[in-house]
């Protein structure tokens, strides 16, 4: 064997720690604690890793994106154009808030569409919401107490009670949240989605959101965290003005996700903090490096800056009106139309209804037997649910093209007739 594979054997063995040297003496076994050999126990096997996400025929969930009307030409044609004239910095590291010139093109964006004027500073871009709502509770800090809406979006309270551990429910009426139940909560700090509440619907009122930043400049350290997730599909009407746009006490913290408005996939989104906890932020949470590739965020930075960010939301809000038309003319036109009651359907991509005689378990039951994928509101509340809204189903239609709606609606109906 020659002298070299020797060498390096040696070398190996005592680099893993299982020999060691004595000077002009050799090599020996070093002692090791404990039986590793495995003796005759058997090798474990793993069991198969389960599947993701159940397969179903029709999809009615909310927040799924129609693949069809993604833009893959122009984003493509602009990642061409990134790689070839941006290569020399696509491999630099990325600020840590994310790329400049992004943020430049995000508040430019929030100004004309949001009324919120914020300079690039004030924004941080990261991989997806839950991350940056992550951070805003380390930010305001994990000892404080977090409200959150009944009912809502089940991830919020479970970020903010894994961060935080202290959350409370607050119902939402037909203004919005309850700020009596605010008053007595003892939250100093409350998330709302005051332009489109999910899945509710509810727009808060005028008169409630000054309520509530009037409740948030009343003692220091309250803020609202304004989740604005999908303000861009309001169909009908005008977009319903910021809450933080509203803010003279800088108590408001924005935040947004493309997940709606492009594809959940990008996994980017991102938030505007007010001056002071943007001091506060770059003191304490700076050395974060950026989560979103600097790739992406080129592309988007052209993808905005083009135009074609706007006109692909009046496309998509074309399409969400379309969905929404054929959705309740199927719903009319069907035999159980006269039993089904539709509310909250005048904004955002999914509807509410109930079916006379139907309860919520019996409707989903259907539906899943039917091979369709759909929630009820049980879904959404942890507590008790108000007589208005039992037995009620959430319908979203986001994902679907016209075609693909017409008979995926059909089945539906078909499935709870029978």
């Amino acid at each position: 064997m020659s002298q070299t594979t020797v060498e390096t054997a040696y070398a190996q063995l005592k680099a893993e720690g299982y020999i060691y040297a004595k000077n002009k003496s050799g090599y020996y076994a070093e002692e090791l604690l404990g039986d590793f050999s495995g003796g005759d126990k058997p090798l474990a096997v793993m069991a198969p890793e389960p599947r993701a996400v159940k397969s179903y025929r029709y999809n009615f969930q909310t927040g799924g994106v129609n693949t069809g009307n993604f833009p893959f030409s122009v984003w493509a044609k602009l990642m061409r154009e990134t790689l070839s004239q941006d290569k020399d910095q696509l491999l630099a590291v990325t600020h840590p808030k994310g790329l400049y010139e992004l943020r430049r093109e995000i508040c430019r964006m929030l100004r004309g569409s949001r009324g919120i004027e914020a300079a690039p500073e004030q924004v941080i871009v990261g991989a997806g919401w839950e991350y940056l709502l992550g951070l805003i509770v380390q930010l305001l800090g994990p000892e404080k107490s977090y409200g959150v809406e009944e009912p809502g979006y089940c991830k919020v309270p479970l970020i903010m009670g894994k961060l935080s551990g202290n959350v409370t429910y607050l119902p939402v009426y037909h203004q919005g949240v309850d700020m009596a139940a605010l008053d007595h909560s003892g939250a100093e700090i409350i998330h709302v989605t005051p332009s489109h509440h999910f899945p509710l619907g509810v727009v808060t009122s005028a008169r409630r959101r000054r309520e509530l930043l009037q409740w948030a400049g009343s003692e220091p350290g309250r803020f609202i965290i304004e989740d604005d997730y999908d303000s861009e599909f309001r169909l009908y009407g005008r977009p319903i003005p910021s809450i933080y746009g509203l803010d003279k006490g800088e108590n408001v913290i924005y935040i947004k996700t493309f997940a709606r408005s492009l594809a959940p996939s990008l996994r980017m989104a991102y938030m505007v903090l007010p001056p002071t906890l943007t001091d506060q932020y770059d003191k304490e949470l700076f050395f974060y490096t950026s989560t979103v590739p600097r790739l992406e965020q080129h592309v988007l930075t052209r993808f905005m800056a083009g135009g074609h960010f706007q006109r692909h939301l009046n496309r998509t809000g074309n399409v969400y009106r379309k969905n929404r038309r054929i959705l309740l003319n199927a719903i009319k036109e069907s035999p159980l139309g006269d039993r089904i009651t539709v509310f909250r359907d005048d904004g955002g991509a999914h509807i509410l209804l109930q079916v006379k005689g139907f309860s919520e378990e019996m409707l989903v039951a259907k539906a899943v037997k039917a091979g369709i994928n759909i929630n009820g509101i049980s879904s959404y509340y942890k507590g008790e649910i108000p007589p208005q809204y039992r037995d009620t189903v959430v319908v979203g239609f986001s994902a679907f093209s016209e075609t693909e709606l017409c008979v995926a609606a059909e089945a539906l109906l078909e499935a709870w007739k029978n």
